[in-house]
């Protein structure tokens, strides 16, 4: 089966082989009754009485509808006979009523219903009415009567209102074709849309993944590194840090256990998540790096506000990743971390001198500054890291206030 114009399934054409089940007695239904109506009308004298069908009438009536069959195969042409068959219905003798232009109707509907291009349509349906209207009023000249020109607007006006159908019947079917084609591409739309969606939370869990196993492990191995140090010499300070570690292993252990049980238990409302952490656990977060070796101390300026919060969890884990990398890369004993509230922000600075005695092992760079400006954007905020001229690293990050919102809710 193919399809002419590759649009509408009423262009359909069955080449090389029969048309399909159920089309076959449409095609012929059509072929007999466009047959039988001209027929009749070629019964039908100019004093309204009927008569039996002259050879001509039986000529016209099968060469008009018998043609129909082929009008799916060349419509054009099927519309070329259908309408010479009915202009040449008056010479032949027979009396040029609608009745015998209903092949030529049925011809021209089809070839308006089909015909991609509107002017070529709309110039083919005038002609076939023009050429009926004329072949129906050559009779008429003589004398003219009201019958006569009612008779010749049918005549003429059947072919236009088929036409018009047709197009209407093709607009219709192209728009519809349209709304599907819109539904469907706004439905790829949707699923492209929540795919994106699923792999931005995918990338955002992976960095909470990401914060959460870097800042706990290096905690650990830093402890486990000053407890083999002081091993032999002070041993009860290595247990102290052992007790430490174990603790710190734990708090890993505990926190990627949330993690991964939000991953897999995203339905379940009965276990809820603990709050996502902020400045206001900022405390507990130093402690933690000074019981690994990492002496913390905290400046503020201006009067504590609340942030957004995600600026509010962006803030924690920027000196989280600061704090880490300090412990894992840098050579330093003693860092400091900064708080500047001005009126529409936020200013954090970390830093360190890089003077102090390294416990830990040294590490290849990781991506923790990429993931500290991404998160600082993120949150409307910037964020600079570089090293000092005077020694060490520091890394500054600003970020929005909640417009509008004052009160103590950050240390």
């Amino acid at each position: 089966m193919r399809a002419l114009g590759g649009a509408d399934p009423s262009t359909l054409d069955w080449e090389g082989g029969p048309p399909p089940r159920g089309v076959w007695w449409r095609e012929a239904a059509v072929v007999a009754s466009a047959f039988a109506v001209c027929l009749l009308g070629g019964a039908v004298q100019a004093d309204g009485t009927l008569a039996a069908p002259a050879v001509a009438a039986y000529l016209v009536a099968g060469v008009s509808g018998g043609v129909l069959a082929m009008r799916r195969r060349a419509p054009l042409a099927v519309v070329v006979v259908a309408a010479g068959a009915g202009v040449l219905a008056q010479p032949a003798g027979l009396f040029l009523s609608p009745l015998v232009a209903a092949p030529a109707v049925v011809a021209v509907h089809h070839y308006a219903l089909t015909e991609r291009v509107e002017r070529r349509a709309v110039g083919v349906v005038l002609a076939v009415s023009a050429a009926l209207l004329v072949a129906s009023a050559f009779s008429s000249l003589a004398q003219l009567s009201w019958q006569d020109a009612s008779r010749m607007g049918l005549v003429a006006a059947f072919p236009l209102v088929a036409g018009m159908l047709g197009r209407s019947v093709r607009n219709r079917r192209a728009y519809l074709a349209a709304v599907e084609d819109r539904a469907r591409r706004a439905e790829e739309s949707r699923d492209s849309e929540a795919r994106r969606r699923v792999a931005g939370e995918r990338l955002r869990i992976a960095r909470e993944l990401h914060d959460l196993v870097a800042h706990q492990i290096t905690l650990a191995n830093a402890q486990a590194a000053v407890a083999a140090h002081l091993f032999d010499v002070r041993p009860e300070q290595a247990r102290t840090s052992l007790g430490q570690l174990v603790e710190t292993t734990g708090q890993a252990l505990d926190e990627l256990r949330a993690a991964v049980g939000l991953l897999r238990q995203s339905g379940d409302t009965a276990a809820l998540a603990d709050p996502a952490p902020g400045l206001s656990q900022l405390p507990a977060l130093l402690d933690s790096f000074r019981g690994a070796g990492l002496e913390v101390s905290v400046r503020q300026e201006g009067t504590a506000r609340p942030l957004p919060p995600g600026a509010d969890l962006t803030a924690y884990r920027i000196v989280q990743e600061a704090l880490t990398n300090v412990t894992k890369h840098a050579g330093a004993g003693e860092a400091r971390v900064g708080l500047t509230w001005e009126r529409d922000r936020v200013t954090i600075t970390i830093e360190d001198d890089g003077k102090g005695a390294r416990t830990a092992p040294d590490h290849a760079p990781g991506y923790g500054l990429i993931g500290m400006r991404e998160r600082a954007a993120a949150a409307g905020g910037t964020l600079s890291a570089g090293r000092r001229a005077e020694g060490g690293f520091l890394v500054r990050a600003r970020l929005p206030l909640a417009p509008g919102r004052a009160g103590g809710g950050a240390p």
